[in-house]
C-alpha cells in the first residue's frame, strides 16, 4: 500500500484551474481499484491519497500521469508501507509481511 502526498508548488488559483482534470484522474484510479481514499490536506497546501499496490515503480508511473504533476502544480512524496493491521471495513486490503 502507498501513501501519496501531494504538495502544491503553484498558487491555488492555478491548482483550482486544473482541479477538474485532477478529479477525473482520481476517478479513473478509483474505478481501477487503485485508490481507496483521498482528500485535501489542512491547511490546503496539497493532498493525500491512499493507494493499493505492491509495485513502487508502477505507482511512480501512475503518479507521473496526474494532471497536477503534468502541469507542474505539485510534487509527490511516495511512501510505501505494509498494511498488516486494518479496520474490519478494510479487510480486503490487509497485507502480510514479507521476509
Amino acid at each position: 500500500m502507498f501513501v501519496l502526498e501531494l504538495t502544491y508548488t503553484a498558487p491555488l488559483h492555478r491548482v483550482d484551474a486544473s482541479l477538474a482534470d485532477h478529479v477525473a484522474w482520481l476517478d479513473a484510479q478509483y474505478d481501477a481499484g487503485t485508490f481507496i481514499a483521498s482528500g485535501r490536506k489542512e491547511p490546503r497546501d496539497g493532498g493525500i491519497i491512499l493507494a493499493v499496490g505492491n509495485d513502487r515503480a508502477a505507482m511512480e508511473r501512475l503518479v507521473a500521469t496526474d494532471p497536477f504533476l503534468l502541469n507542474e502544480l505539485c510534487t509527490y512524496r511516495i511512501t510505501e508501507f505494509r498494511a498488516t493491521k486494518v479496520a474490519p471495513q478494510l479487510a480486503a486490503f490487509q497485507q502480510q509481511l514479507t521476509s
